[in-house]
């Protein structure tokens, strides 16, 4: 019988790379990562889709064609998306397609016609075409700053030293994948190991349109390897791998749907060799078993939640709320439903169920939480700047001492004075030649304004919300 249409390979690979932890806490960040991720895979995915094309070419014998000075239509379309990824976060969006590019070449032993017929000169100009122009106005608008800033600290730097504090161990992506790619991350070293990368000369002796495994593993590979050489490590860098990770499992998946692994005909499961290939076998059992690690997670995730001082009563709220225990009964209905599945041997069904358990719990579990948490964390950084704008006198400058909170300049549409430091605030409040006003808008916790060395009578508090306080202080005060 014909699969259903959500069973296809193209909707399994949609949905593999939108639903996973990763796409979707990212996905909802203000940060440029994302942007990244999308230029970045979508010109690798052109990459591909031109090189298919130079052997269809070929094999229809386009001799005027193949002559032509310029890429062919995808191998343009692959050069202004990596000129795009380069605007959205510098350097990388052009190193690292190269290294999958360069090494999936030189692997398959066609680096030398890939260069050919890439017409790397032609893909440089519109490169620098796109891209070069705005980096030239924004040095020239402020200088050895901005070089030493973006080049030397946000790219160069990052990769060989620590920035940040954002040290980690080597194995450090390896959880990143596991628990960012979840639950699909279970499967992928079976999807890699079906691949048999070691088998060079079977892939050399393959058509281009069949190489499409081995080019994901590459993507996925070089992007694990090259961020893991990198010294200062983020789970945000390994962003662009996952649609890499979704292709390897979207194709072994629509192999395990349409039938092709080996069945056991007997009449109820018996773990024996010839159920099913051991490894496919070991993942689906181990694909139970970390859905019941994941719901005794969720279940006391509470514990892990205390360490962020703008919600201290965060815990407690969501353990009140129900919502951890919702979230863990799903993951564990979802491991029982691929246990009874696997018994009945209706493998293809696994896939389902994972989908169904995933979505259940974003819908039920973490939608409600990620309200909660907007509820604890930001809403009181909304109010306080509705009554920042509102009090807010002529010439009156808004200092936050603390963490940084850079969405109080979005919500306030206006400059807003960061300072880390307790002591750096003091001497920036007065060392301030000619102020504009004598006194200035402070948002803090109630602890900062007590470093500063401010007593109750020494400020006017305009009001409290959540762990923060807004206060009118003079300058004074401070002298």
């Amino acid at each position: 019988p014909p699969l259903p249409l959500f069973l296809s390979t193209p909707w399994i690979g949609a949905a593999l790379i939108a639903l996973n932890p990763q796409t979707i806490a990212w996905g909802r960040t203000g940060v440029s990562d994302m942007l990244l991720v999308g230029c970045m895979c979508s010109a690798l995915l052109a990459f591909f889709l031109g090189y298919t094309l130079e052997e269809q070419r070929e094999q229809a014998e386009f001799s005027t064609v193949s002559a032509s000075r310029f890429p062919n239509k995808w191998y343009l379309t692959f050069y202004v998306l990596i000129a795009l990824a380069i605007l959205a976060k510098g350097p990388v969006g052009i190193v690292v397609p190269a290294l999958i590019v360069g090494s999936f070449g030189l692997y398959l032993g066609n680096f030398r016609q890939l260069w050919r017929e890439m017409r790397p000169v032609s893909g440089i100009l519109i490169i620098l075409a796109i891209a070069l122009p705005w980096y030239i106005l924004v040095i020239l608008a402020n200088g050895q700053t901005y070089i030493d800033s973006f080049f030397g600290y946000h790219n160069f730097q990052r990769f060989t030293g620590v920035v940040n504090k954002h040290s980690a161990p080597w194995y450090f992506y390896f959880f990143v994948v596991l628990v960012g790619f979840a639950p699909w991350s279970i499967y992928l070293p079976v999807a890699i190991a079906r691949t048999r990368f070691w088998q060079r000369s079977y892939w050399r002796r393959q058509p281009r349109s069949a190489q499409l495994s081995l080019f994901a593993l590459f993507w996925f590979g070089c992007i694990f390897g090259f961020f893991t050489i990198a010294v200062t490590k983020l789970p945000s860098y390994v962003l662009p791998l996952i649609p890499a990770a979704a292709i390897l499992v979207t194709l072994l998946w629509s192999d395990i749907i349409a039938g092709n692994e080996p069945k056991n005909r007997r009449a109820k499961l018996e773990i024996k060799p010839d159920f099913l290939p051991r490894g496919l076998l070991v993942t689906y059992i181990f694909n139970v078993i970390f859905l019941l690690i994941v719901a005794g997670a969720t279940f006391y995730s509470y514990n892990w939640l205390g360490d962020d001082p703008a919600m201290p009563n965060f815990p407690q709220a969501i353990q009140q709320s129900g919502l951890l225990i919702v979230g863990g009964t799903i993951w564990i209905i979802t491991a029982v439903a691929i246990a009874l599945l696997l018994w009945q041997r209706q493998q293809r069904w696994i896939l389902v169920a994972n989908f169904i358990g995933l979505v259940a719990f974003i819908i039920f579990g973490l939608t409600p939480a990620y309200k909660a948490v907007d509820i604890n964390r930001q809403l009181p950084l909304r109010q306080l700047a509705q009554v920042a704008v509102q009090q807010k006198l002529p010439g009156e400058e808004f200092i936050m001492v603390g963490f940084w909170k850079p969405s109080l300049v979005f919500y306030t549409q206006g400059p807003v004075t960061y300072y880390r430091a307790v002591t750096k605030a003091i001497d920036y409040i007065k060392e301030s030649k000619n102020p504009t006003s004598p006194s200035i808008l402070l948002l803090g916790y109630p602890e900062k304004f007590v470093q500063l060395g401010l007593q109750p009578n020494q400020y006017q508090l305009l009001d409290s919300r959540g762990a923060y306080q807004l206060a009118r202080v003079p300058r004074t005060a401070f002298r």
